[in-house]
């Protein structure tokens, strides 16, 4: 008994040395620990105290699938990745990670569990999660097989069974229920425990996106049949089951025994193939559910299992997400899919999504900010609708400034450059950033953390930089880097009260030897960890290996540098106004001191010029090309670095200097010289579907690109007849979407000079409904009908015929009960210097026999 004792004593000591040093005696966040309960109100609460759940993080696929195999390609240890990005979710604030487990990885064809890669690498993932303070929910059920973006080699029932068989064919059901009992009573070597048991698992969502048929009686008792195979363990952990997958049938799973409801939210669908632009925040103002009245829907839990803004980088949509989801309702949220760091330069995991601390470092501290809007918001608040909503609480969303902020007395958070002035500033505790603000200036582009330790002692972590070098949306390769990293040392000033301007900085992390002293509070930093302290203060009481909110100090996780060399992205403005001076801007990256960039110009056989380009911001360079080359005609041009006697000219990164006689590559830049009050082209079919959003609506229609009489592209809206006894619905059939704010950017000096819209278009039938809208930057939309005739012509629309409506909301947000339209409630007239979006809306129409169609071959503004 003594020796128990004093065993005890020791490992209470030990507990104490590492938990509660100097640098956490005051930060510790109070967790509720242990199991969850469901009330009788449909509140998810913890057994411990009773308080409400509210638990936001992402989900993350290491272990399985295309994820598991490109480390294994890379070369990458899975268990040192795992770590690696675990830490990264902690720095993040990540209290909650949910994954669809890939069944057909870890079963047989009839359900039984294998011990075997993926199965440990999955125990493993829980362990570290569990380490860091983040609650975990399983879906034992993926439904999927795992090739995706390659071929499928899983081995599983998923294999043999597909999503329709899955509750309906006896043999399916059966080995489900045998993987169940089997996946709840595994114990994780790592933790020791049974899945069925770990406080940590504090729910189970029994499969993920089913999909089912009209009767709903099997469906019913196909979920009563999985949840009683989880109860049946001995399980008394919640049960949810998804119900947004399905929305015409969602009377069957509020009707089965199950204590929670799951649903997604990709609020501007999915795979646009290129990066959207414009302001979306309306499509994430709220999330209605429409039978949030029912009693079997208010009295279950709720969960948000997987959601996005994909194909979308602005940092400022999860906030509102976050927001809109505690307004209806729900404690849980998970992003889906949290990118692995080791694959995250090229984004080949999941194409349509893209979130990575050291890779889109903006959009990640965006995240963390996220997760304290969903923990500080209230179950049910609301804080009205766009845009009276986009100051709340301590939050501040901004499309304009593509800012988002946490502005508190303890914490001060940014995803961008900010004039904004801490509340309380001897009060702060936190910070995070990209970018600069009155407390922390920063020459760099990846994200900071500054943690205070003690009075006058903070914790400093810097990311390397971060330079997007292509669409991260495009079709993805291994062989295709999106994001550049590069290790730089930038500039920093930090202007905290406790600091004074002459602190000390001193290297924390491993390898780090980093030591100066701050001039007027400036000094210059690469990255990595380090220790800021005010003069005279002792840093001896914090080393590496001190514990600070479920890190240690000297914890620091980065990708190498790219090596790539210099790269460049730039496109090319749409037109320049003959006689006007013309400013190009460009992204370069790999400048070092001593490097000079120039533009070459060259007016299509006509006059050259060699302007020096000045960098305005990291990696950002840019020129202005002078009136007397832009004469009506085109402008060629070339960006050529030159690096200590040696010149690289790009697009093509050649060696080499266009004027050479020797320089023999065709490649160049190019923008039309076109005279004052020349129409703008808005959407041209045959050069812009790489850029634009054509989507069918209704069910039976679809968009397709036609030849016309004259060769040229079209783009075809199609409508076909009902299929299997559908009624056609009313609304809008089918859209067209073009982002142009760009191209407007180029014609400020002509605005006053346009004065209507003009579409090329005919339709198969005479009489067809459609209407064109121009959304303003603030979401505003005005349209005008769009009259139609069976030949092809112009269709001029007068501007002044542009009235305010409501915006429809595409690419069609998901799940589908979710609004098609917003309404902004601005009556203000039409500002053409404002608008930046082009939507060609057909209304829905009776269709027998043939589909009918209406083309679209170009919209200008004239």
């Amino acid at each position: 008994m003594l020796t128990r004792c004093k065993s005890l004593l020791l490992l209470a000591l030990l507990y104490h040395s590492i938990v509660f040093t100097p640098a956490v005696a005051q930060s510790v966040r109070k967790e509720p620990s242990g199991d969850v309960f469901v009330d009788k109100k449909g509140v998810l609460r913890w057994q411990w105290g009773k308080q409400e759940v509210a638990l936001f993080g992402v989900n993350y696929t290491t272990p399985f699938a295309h994820a598991y195999r490109a480390h294994q390609r890379l070369g990458v240890d899975h268990e040192q990745a795992i770590r690696q990005d675990v830490y990264h979710l902690s720095r993040l604030g990540i209290d909650a990670f949910r994954v669809h487990v890939w069944d057909v990885e870890i079963t047989d064809t009839i359900g039984n569990l294998q011990e075997n890669e993926h199965l440990k690498l999955l125990d493993f993932l829980v362990n570290e999660l569990k380490q860091r303070g983040i609650k975990i929910i399983l879906t034992p059920i993926a439904y999927w097989n795992n090739g995706y973006p390659e071929q499928d080699s899983g081995t599983g029932f998923s294999s043999i069974y597909s999503k329709t068989q899955a509750y309906t064919n006896p043999r399916a059901i059966a080995a489900q229920e045998r993987y169940l009992t089997q996946f709840l009573n595994h114990r994780n070597p790592y933790t020791k425990q049974l899945n069925r048991e770990d406080p940590d698992i504090i729910a189970y969502e029994v499969c993920n996106e089913p999909r089912y048929g009209r009767s709903e009686a099997p469906i019913t008792a196909f979920a009563d049949r999985m949840a009683a195979a989880i109860r049946a363990t001995g399980c008394r952990k919640p049960v949810f089951y998804n119900v947004s997958e399905n929305p015409d049938v969602y009377e069957a799973v509020l009707n089965a025994k199950v204590d929670g409801l799951t649903y997604q939210w990709y609020p501007q669908g999915l795979v646009s193939g290129h990066t959207l632009q414009g302001n979306f925040l309306p499509y994430v103002d709220q999330y209605p559910i429409p039978y949030r009245q029912d009693p079997r829907f208010t009295t279950r839990a709720k969960m948000v299992y997987e959601f996005e803004s994909a194909d979308i980088i602005q940092p400022i949509m999860y906030p509102f997400m976050a927001r809109s989801f505690r307004e209806a309702g729900f404690q849980w949220a998970t992003q889906f899919a949290y990118d692995p760091l080791a694959m995250a330069a090229t984004n080949t995991e999941y194409q349509t999504h893209y979130l990575n601390l050291a890779y889109t470092p903006a959009k990640a501290i965006s995240l963390l900010i996220a997760g304290q809007v969903f923990r500080a918001v209230k179950r049910g608040q609301s804080f009205g609708r766009y845009p009276q909503d986009s100051v709340f609480g301590n939050f501040r969303v901004s499309y304009r400034q593509q800012l988002s902020e946490l502005n508190s007395p303890e914490e001060f958070y940014y995803t961008a450059s900010t004039t904004t002035a801490p509340k309380q500033p001897a009060k702060l505790q936190r910070l995070a950033g990209v970018g600069s603000s009155s407390v922390v200036n920063y020459g760099g582009t990846g994200a900071y953390f500054l943690d205070k330790l003690a009075p006058g002692v903070w914790r400093l972590e810097v990311m390397p930089d971060a330079v997007p070098i292509r669409d991260p949306f495009e079709k993805a390769s291994p062989s295709k880097p999106v994001t550049q990293i590069l290790w730089n040392e930038q500039p920093l000033r930090v202007s905290l009260n406790d600091l004074g301007p002459g602190f000390s900085i001193k290297g924390l992390n491993a390898g780090n030897t980093a030591q100066a002293q701050a001039t007027e509070a400036r000094t210059t930093v690469r990255p990595g960890v380090y220790l800021l302290a005010a003069a005279g203060k002792s840093t001896a009481a914090f080393t590496g290996q001190s514990a600070y909110r479920h890190i240690r100090l000297g914890e620091f996780v980065v990708p190498a540098p790219t090596a790539l060399g210099p790269q460049v992205r730039h496109t090319p403005p749409a037109q320049a106004v003959a006689g006007q001076p013309l400013r190009i801007a460009a992204t370069l990256t790999g400048l070092a001191p001593g490097d000079s960039v120039f533009l070459v110009a060259q007016h299509y056989y006509g006059r050259t010029r060699t302007l020096p380009m000045s960098t305005t911001t990291y990696a950002t360079v840019a020129a202005t090309v002078p009136a007397e080359l832009l004469y009506p005609g085109e402008l060629r041009y070339w960006l050529v670095l030159r690096k200590g006697g040696q010149s690289l000219t790009f697009p093509g990164g050649f060696g080499g200097e266009p004027r050479d006689w020797d320089y023999a590559h065709a490649e160049h830049f190019a923008v039309p010289i076109v005279a004052a009050g020349t129409p703008l082209p808005l959407f041209r079919a045959h050069l812009d579907q790489e850029r634009i959003e054509a989507r069918g609506i209704s069910p039976t229609a679809w968009t397709d690109y036609v030849t016309m009489p004259s060769g040229t592209l079209a783009l075809r809206l199609v409508q076909g007849p009902p299929r299997n006894g559908q009624s056609p619905a009313p609304g809008p059939a089918a859209t067209l979407r073009a982002y142009f704010g760009d191209r407007l950017a180029s014609r400020q000096s002509d605005m006053a000079g346009f004065t209507a819209v003009v579409v090329r278009a005919r339709s198969s039938q005479p009489g067809a409904q459609a209407k064109v809208t121009l959304m303003t930057r603030d979401a505003v939309a005005y349209s005008a009908s769009l009259p139609l005739s069976t030949d092809l012509q112009d269709i001029r629309i007068p501007l002044s015929a542009f009235q305010p409506d409501a915006l429809l909301l595409v690419p069609r947000p998901y799940p589908s009960f979710l609004p098609l339209q917003y309404e902004s409630g601005s009556r203000v007239p039409l500002k053409l210097a404002e608008a930046e979006v082009l939507q060609v809306m057909w209304e829905a129409t009776a269709v027998a026999g043939s589909p009918t169609s209406v083309d679209i071959e170009s919209v200008f503004l004239q």
